[in-house]
């Protein structure tokens, strides 16, 4: 892949952001396609998506995608009592 970024995620506690990784872990290798691919990794209270693709406009896809799934895991976190902020 040619492109890359990393999106970090802080949370308050090691819990909450374990909560997050586990939820959007699951889609990492659902959503990948021929031109983007993503890994999720939790250490303490933080979670970063690294995601790789072969082109800007998958690049910029796959930004989107992964930050909605983190607002979506958080506000899930959020409803159920587990507070992931």
């Amino acid at each position: 892949m040619t492109h890359s970024t990393e999106l970090v995620f802080r949370y308050d506690s090691p819990a909450a952001a374990s909560v997050v990784a586990s939820s959007v872990a699951v889609e990492a290798g659902d959503i990948e396609g021929d031109r983007s691919e993503a890994v999720v990794d939790c250490d303490g209270d933080t979670v970063t998506v690294t995601v790789d693709a072969t082109d800007l406009t998958a690049l910029r896809a796959g930004q989107n995608t992964w930050l909605t799934l983190v607002e979506v895991a958080e506000r899930a976190a959020e409803s159920a009592g587990r507070r992931a902020e």
